[in-house]
Parts: structure tokens; sequence; C-alpha cells
């Protein structure tokens, strides 16, 4: 017999729901009342609704002749987020499918040794990383920047696809070889198009890295005309002056991306992430 639940928990229940989902909203609500305000001034009171409703904010971002249009940021974005997943993803299902699939000395000490990769952040590694890109000449370079952002995601790509790997049977791999596919047919016709979900999830967690990312961009790009848009934003902030409202009107620019990949991919994504997590 199932045991009902007394009408006092349940408003309880629903009434932490909701103060919880206002209070992660709130900061929300507050960015998207200062883009939507006209002018530049910072707006301290508590109401997260703002007192007249403007789209200037907007439609200076992207005005052709303004000194801070974003069509160029955008497009340099979209093409470094883009590549990185691209050569993040091949550079790691390769390494993926050989932890996954193959048994060869030092298996276990190169996981670990990926593993360990990820307790330092990435800044501690913008010294050496500079470097290496002033010495080949990639600085001020998106090339420069793709390269890094995708050694930088392989270790997270590749556990993220080994976990889901180890969730294929290996029966198919051997029916495989019995019929005489080689290693790399195997890899290509037979283990990659059943972790589809898994690339997609990766892909995109890898492109969500590049696209948010602004520390190591702005360490390695000193020409305006390679800015990403997170570079971009932070010219809204002055020394002695920050423009607001354009700040936050840009803020939810670079949000939209990003919203609309979740909403899109949202099954694949628990899907991926549960299937990836079943075996070690």
């Amino acid at each position: 017999m199932t045991r009902r639940t007394s009408w006092p928990v349940l408003v309880l229940g629903h009434a932490a729901i909701v103060i919880a989902t206002a209070a992660t909203l709130y900061p929300v609500l507050w960015v998207v009342k200062m883009a939507l305000s006209p002018g530049q001034s910072f707006d301290a009171s508590p109401s997260p609704w703002p007192r007249v409703v403007s789209l200037q904010n907007f439609a200076d971002l992207w005005a052709p002749g303004s000194a801070m249009g974003l069509w160029r940021q955008l497009g340099n974005s979209l093409v470094v987020a883009l590549a990185t997943a691209a050569v993040g993803l091949a550079s790691s299902a390769t390494a993926a499918f050989a932890f996954s699939r193959l048994r060869f000395a030092g298996r276990q000490a190169s996981l670990t040794f990926f593993l360990a990769t990820q307790m330092f952040p990435g800044t501690m590694m913008a010294i050496p990383l500079y470097i290496l890109l002033d010495d080949l000449g990639l600085l001020d370079t998106l090339t420069g920047l793709v390269l890094v952002y995708s050694t930088t995601a392989v270790p997270f790509c590749v556990f993220s696809l080994k976990g889901y790997l180890d969730t294929i049977p290996r029966e198919l791999d051997e029916a495989a070889r019995i019929d005489g596919a080689s290693s790399w047919a195997v890899f290509t016709r037979v283990v990659l198009p059943l972790a589809r979900p898994a690339l997609a999830v990766t892909a995109l967690f890898a492109f969500l890295s590049a696209w948010n990312e602004y520390i190591l961009a702005a360490t390695f790009l000193g020409d305006a005309r390679t800015f990403t848009l997170p570079v971009a934003l932070q010219q809204y902030v002055g020394e002695y002056h920050t423009e607001w409202g354009h700040f936050a009107a840009g803020a939810i620019v670079v949000s939209i991306p990003v919203m609309l990949l979740f909403f899109a991919l949202q099954k694949q994504l628990v899907s991926g992430l549960t299937a990836g997590g079943v075996k070690g």
C-alpha cells in the first residue's frame, strides 16, 4: 500500500521549490532589467523589472558603425567554438577507444595522468602557452586559440567518451573481427555509430567551454579584430566608467546560443551523461 504524503509536507516542498527558483532567476531577471533600461547607469534598486523598456542597448551592439559592433566578434566566437569542438572530439575519440577497448602497458597510468591534468586551472598554464604560441607565431590568431582550447578539452572528452564506450558490448567488436574487420573498421563502423549520443554531448561541452572562456582569450588576443565575444564584452568595463546597459545586453546575447543548444540537445545530454556513468 502506497503511503500518501500529507498536505503540509507538499506545501512546504512546493514552497521550497518556488523560493529556490526565485533565488535562481532573480540575478537573470536583474541582468535583463539592466539590458532593457535606457542609459548606461547602474540601477541598484532591488526590483527586477525595468521602469522603462527600451531596446536601444541591443541596437547599439549591432550598429554597423559603432566601435563596439559585435558582428565580427560573434563570427570569431563561432569559428573558435566550432573548431574546438571538432578538433577536440577528433583528437580524443581514438584515445577513448584505445582506453576502452585495448589493453596496453601504461594504460592505467595514462588515465591517471589525464585525470591529474584536470586538477589544475587553465590559468596556471597561461605563461608557458603564451611562450609556445609566441614562438610559433600564433599569438593574436584564432588558430592559436583553437589549438589551446582543443588541447585543454581533450582530457574531459576522453573521459566522457571512454565512459560511454565501456557500455557498448564488446561482443559487437568480436563479431566484427570474426567477419574480418580491422581495429579501424571496428572503431569507425561499429563503435562510433553507436556512440553518437556521447559524441554529441562531448562536442557540446567542448563548444560551450570555448564559447564562454575569457581569461586565456584575453591573454593571447591583443588585436580587436580577433576578439571573441567574452573579450569584447570586457571592453564595456572601463577604468572610470562602465557601460552597464551595453554590458548586460551583450551578456544576454552571449547566453542565447548556450540556452538554445541546451534546449535543443537536452535529451541527448541526459542520455549521454547517464549512459556514460554506468561504467568507469
